[in-house]
């Protein structure tokens, strides 16, 4: 069973779609500290005037969980429900839609965590594929680093873990999985082009609900996939 994990992302884009497609367990990483100014927090949709980061104001205090870190406003949801509607209420799914998303962001917030991995969810049941769903904060591992990883891939009685191709470089020690019974797989991702709104160039790695309000479920399933390459970790490279 193989097992994948990432921390939560608001609005999370096309490749953090295709690695959980590619799982069978996936594990939210709330536990770990809030990243400022990175992603969590954040993602981009395609505009009139080109791509548009929104972001949900956020207080936090430094070495703060994710999970504990709180929205600080809710002017945020009337916002970028605007930016929204007004970036897609032309799209061929938008109407689908429409009401589920308006709800969506109807919702007070209070803690970041909760939009994160509520999105998460409603776009994988929109997409029909149900790997396991955890949060990290749940199966109570307190290891850390690399070793964490191998921890929480067992908590979640995984054989395996899938792992971006970047965290070799960045942070992966990969030694620690095979003495430990698990096999470490690699993930790499390559926006397939797909027809987007507003003319232009082609922008990749968007919010992936701009595929689903482009595309419908079944074609952003299909590019979820194929944009994604797993390949076995050798130990001999």
């Amino acid at each position: 069973m193989r097992v994948s994990i990432h921390q939560p992302h608001y609005l999370p884009w096309l490749p953090y779609l295709g690695k959980i497609v590619q799982s069978d367990v996936f594990i939210l990483l709330d536990d770990v500290e809030f990243t400022r100014n990175g992603w969590q927090n954040r993602n981009k949709i395609k505009t009139s005037q080109g791509p548009l980061v929104l972001t949900v104001p956020v207080k936090h205090k430094l070495g703060q969980w994710i999970q504990q870190v709180e929205v600080s406003d809710q002017n945020w949801r009337k916002k970028h429900w605007a930016s929204f509607q007004q970036a897609y209420r032309k799209a061929p799914y938008f109407e689908r839609y429409r009401a589920e998303l308006e709800a969506f962001w109807s919702v007070p917030w209070q803690g970041l965590s909760d939009p994160c991995c509520s999105m998460i969810e409603w776009l994988l049941q929109k997409l029909e594929v149900a790997p396991k769903l955890l949060r990290s904060s749940q199966l109570q591992v307190e290891s850390r680093s690399s070793q964490r990883l191998v921890q929480l891939v067992k908590a979640a009685g995984g054989s395996g873990y899938l792992s971006g191709r970047h965290a070799l470089q960045a942070y992966l020690d990969p030694h620690v999985f095979e003495p430990e019974g698990l096999e470490l797989t690699l993930f790499d991702w390559s926006c397939p082009t797909y027809p987007q709104l507003h003319g232009g160039e082609f922008v990749s790695n968007l919010a992936a609900l701009d595929a689903l309000l482009n595309l419908g479920p079944e074609k952003t399933l299909q590019i979820a996939r194929e944009g994604g390459r797993v390949e076995r970790f050798s130990n001999s490279r």
